[in-house]
Formats: C-alpha cells, sequence, structure tokens
C-alpha cells in the first residue's frame, strides 16, 4: 500500500484554492509541513517550560495543574484585572463564563448577528435562546438576561455605552473576545468592560498556544463558579457546585505554551497593528475598497485588515480573491450573519438583513506573523488589481 495522497498546502493560509488541488505525497513535502498546525505551535515552547520540569508535566492527568495556575496568575498580570479562568477553548470560555453568570434554560441572551457561529453556539449550550440584533436596536424582553458584546476582527464596540445600557437592565454583559487580545476602547482592555471577557489561545490568534481559552473577570464568584464549571471531577466535592462540569480544563502542555507565548504577545501585538495598518495604507486609494479605520478612541489589534467594498457581487470577489491567494473571512470561510447559519432554525430568528449587508461588503484579510513585508505588499497589490478589473 502506498503513502497517503495528502494535499499540498497542508494547513498553510497562504495557500490558493487552485495549489489545494495538487495531490502530492508526504514524503515529497518538507519535513514538518504534514504536522497539525496546533502541534506545530505547541513545539517551541515546551523545551523551555516542560523539559525543564518534567515532573511537573508528567502529572498532567491531576487537577491540581501548576502551569495552569501559574498561566492564570500572569493573564491577570498581564491584562490588569484580578481573576482568569483557564479552560479547554475560546468557546468553552464562552459557555462557562455565561452558567458562571446564571444562564441557563428558560433565558434570552442578546448578541449581535454579526458574528461567528461559536458565538451563538455558546448560548444554546447553556440552554438559553439567541436573540439575535440587527444593527444597534437592542431586543430586549422579561426573559432577557444577558447581552454578549462581539469584537469581530478585534473591533469594539462602544463600551461604555453598553456597560451603561446593561446595569440599567440589570443584565449581564460577557465579551466574546475572543479575537481583541490586545485591543483597548477608551484606554481599557477588551474583556474588563463586561461581567466577564472570554478569549482563545488557537492557532491564528495573536496571543496562541495552538489551542485553548480563557475568561477574565473583576468578580470573586463568578471567577469561583466558572473553576467549578470547568472539571467534571472535583477535588473538593463540597465546594462543587449544584451541577455537574465539564471537561473544560486546559491540559498542562497547553499552558505551557501558553506562557511562553504571553512573554512574546506585546512583540507579536505591534507586529500585527503594523501588519494590518500597513495592508490599509497601501490599499488606500484602491476605487471602491475604503479601508477601515478604527475611531480614536479605539486601540485596535490588527487582527485582520478590514475594507469596506462598494462593488457588485461583493461575496463573490471575496471568493475570487481568496483563489487569487488573498485569505478572508468570507472567501476563505464562508462567514455569514448568525440568522442564516441552519443551526439557528430550530429558533426561528427574524431576518437580520443589516448584519448581512454589512458583512457582505467587509472584506476582512486574514494575517498570520509569517507574513513579512513582502508578503504584505503582494496582497495590496493583488486586493488593488482585482477590485480595479472586478465588474
Amino acid at each position: 500500500m502506498g503513502l497517503p495522497v495528502v494535499p499540498a498546502y497542508c494547513g498553510d493560509p497562504r495557500r490558493t484554492p487552485k495549489d489545494h488541488q495538487r495531490p502530492q505525497r508526504y514524503r515529497d513535502l518538507p519535513r514538518t509541513a504534514w504536522l497539525p498546525s496546533l502541534l506545530r505551535a505547541v513545539l517551541p515552547g515546551l523545551r523551555e517550560h516542560v523539559a525543564a520540569d518534567g515532573r511537573r508535566t508528567a502529572g498532567a492527568c491531576r487537577v491540581t495543574q501548576s502551569h495552569v495556575r501559574e498561566l492564570e496568575s500572569e493573564l491577570a498580570e498581564a491584562f490588569g484585572l484580578p481573576y482568569a479562568v483557564a479552560v479547554s477553548s475560546g468557546t468553552a470560555a464562552l459557555h462557562t463564563a455565561l452558567v458562571a453568570a446564571g444562564i441557563g434554560p428558560g433565558d434570552e441572551v442578546a448578541v449581535p448577528a454579526a458574528c461567528v457561529p461559536m458565538t451563538v453556539a455558546a448560548i444554546t449550550y447553556t440552554g438559553a435562546r439567541p436573540v439575535l440584533i440587527d444593527g444597534t436596536g437592542h431586543q430586549i424582553t422579561p426573559a432577557t438576561r444577558a447581552v454578549m458584546a462581539v469584537h469581530l476582527a478585534g473591533r469594539c464596540t462602544d463600551l461604555p455605552k453598553l456597560a451603561d445600557f446593561a446595569t440599567a437592565h440589570g443584565l449581564r454583559l460577557i465579551e466574546d473576545a475572543c479575537q481583541a487580545q490586545g485591543s483597548e476602547y477608551a484606554h481599557r482592555p477588551a474583556g474588563s468592560y463586561g461581567d466577564a471577557g472570554c478569549f482563545s489561545l488557537k492557532d491564528g490568534k495573536i496571543l496562541s498556544a495552538g489551542e485553548g481559552g480563557y475568561l477574565l473577570t473583576h468578580d470573586a464568584d463568578l471567577a469561583e463558579q466558572a473553576r467549578r464549571f470547568r472539571t467534571h471531577l472535583p477535588v473538593d466535592h463540597h465546594r462543587a457546585g449544584p451541577r455537574f462540569g465539564h471537561n473544560y480544563r486546559m491540559p498542562e502542555l497547553t499552558a505551557a505554551q501558553a506562557r511562553r507565548a504571553l512573554q512574546e504577545f506585546p512583540a507579536k501585538l505591534a507586529r500585527r497593528r503594523a501588519q494590518a495598518m500597513l495592508l490599509m495604507k497601501l490599499v488606500e486609494g484602491t476605487p471602491r475598497v475604503r479601508p477601515m479605520h478604527p475611531p480614536p478612541q479605539e486601540n485596535w489589534n490588527g487582527y485582520s485588515a478590514l475594507f469596506h467594498l462598494d462593488l457588485p457581487r461583493p461575496r463573490d470577489f471575496c471568493a475570487h480573491l481568496s483563489e487569487a491567494g488573498v485569505p478572508n473571512s468570507i472567501g476563505t470561510y464562508g462567514l455569514i450573519s448568525a440568522d442564516q447559519l441552519p443551526a439557528m432554525a430550530a429558533f426561528r430568528p427574524t431576518r437580520c438583513p443589516q448584519a448581512a449587508k454589512f458583512l457582505d461588503h467587509t472584506l476582512a484579510v486574514v494575517l498570520s506573523e509569517q507574513d513579512d513585508d513582502d508578503r504584505i505588499r503582494h496582497l495590496a497589490h493583488t486586493i488593488a488589481k482585482e477590485a480595479r478589473s472586478w465588474n
């Protein structure tokens, strides 16, 4: 039996779909090209944080998790909040935060329709009903218990205004800041305005451990409830919560890599901001493609370079760009408004034309730390060239 055929791109977002169609065999690939992206992200940190202290990591099956505890302390200090709770993913952080905030069956959670599927999925995991917000309206009913802010592509909404709204209506405010590590609004970090801010450590994030997530909070009780919910094997059964927990614990190896990544985060954040601003500057002046600069009060992390498209068939244009080697949220990942998700049909959502139009006309170019200035210039040239000839 021969070696299995694998796609040529092997997880490299810079390769085009045409490249994807050219199969190669493992022996024809670079030595590490076949490795999953998660493994490639984790390996560099293991020598420093694990090999030097193998006995701690050898006990990773225990619930004590010393690297996790140290990571939580370091995250809280780095982002200026008193409590951090590490979990297995960004989605797990959202689910855990909602449950820790008291959200459950029969409740409603207001959430922007312009979000990723994982955001509304986490709400449904609690038994609550996601109520989609189209545009700037707030759909509040007697069953509404929380509002979820979504910082898509690292861009923040008017967080002081939203926090005041939640307080005035007695609602919990949960921030989906999974793409907003390092973003600030009015000199405060994303994730610090609500009852909890939720973050992802998945590969592709500016602060990445390959996988994992965490939540930040000012609320000691919410942090304690979150720690109880993230494990289905409580060490102290007398302090266990009234519900069974989940297997949402962060592995020790992931925590070790996250601690190393946190040390490198300021430099990577500065680089991502520079990448995004360079791409937007180079595309500036291209007809029908307008860079979406943040307002003065927002210190954006540059997660994705954002452009408003004034083009016919903008989703087709995004797909065309993806084929031309420009990865983006629509053409590469198929982002749509939450009301269009098949899994939302059970909740009978109202249509959200404003959110759909906003996403359809937004080109969010996916960046990575491997993109040097030459790569950024190539992306800008491709966007400008294809936009000028699009009709």
